[in-house]
């Protein structure tokens, strides 16, 4: 791995098993990539619940530092991490403007990076409009709303995979191959 963490721990995840209705066991985790900033979120490892995790600067380092992340996730644990989900900004009508293509870019340089853990691509409609009003119904104001609403929206983005995993079998998006090019 090019990021600076543990390639050993990066392995893919072979557990192919349901859960429930269909959800794949094994951490997930959801990234809302911003200009500025990148929510991160995890899911429990039976694929039920996401919950924040961070927020991480964007720039240099932003990738080195979601790896070690997804290290730390691993916990010695090779299998641990079943796919890191980004999520995707489309339009209202689901067409894919400058911003989609710059988290597209983005998504392959995390990709082969990663590799060989998965990077998902999801649909983020909306989800951060979402993450204020949760925020906002829950009293955070301005300066601490900001802090968070990223960590909340890569939470709504990994609820909404997990949940349409559960309900259809089938995890939404696509997988981005590491030597995917642009």
């Amino acid at each position: 791995m090019s990021f600076g963490a543990e390639p050993s721990l990066l392995l893919p995840s072979n557990d192919g098993s349901a859960y429930g209705s269909g959800v794949r066991q094994g951490v997930r985790l959801g990234l809302d990539p911003g200009d500025a900033r990148i929510g991160v979120a995890r899911s429990d490892p039976s694929g039920l619940l996401a919950t924040p995790v961070e927020t991480v600067a964007r720039g240099r380092g932003d990738l080195a530092r979601i790896a070690e992340i997804v290290v730390e996730e691993q916990d010695g644990d090779p299998e641990r991490v079943l796919e890191v989900v980004v999520g995707l900004p489309r339009s209202l009508s689901g067409g894919e403007g400058p911003a989609a293509a710059k988290v597209r870019e983005w998504a392959r340089r995390l990709a082969r990076g990663l590799a060989p853990v998965p990077v998902r691509l999801a649909d983020e409609r909306l989800t951060t409009v979402s993450a204020e009003a949760m925020l906002r119904d829950r009293g955070r104001s301005g300066a601490k709303r900001r802090a968070v609403v990223d960590q909340a929206a890569a939470v709504v983005i990994l609820q909404h995979v997990l949940d349409t995993e559960r309900a259809s079998g089938t995890a939404p998006g696509e997988i981005i191959e590491e030597n995917d090019t642009p």
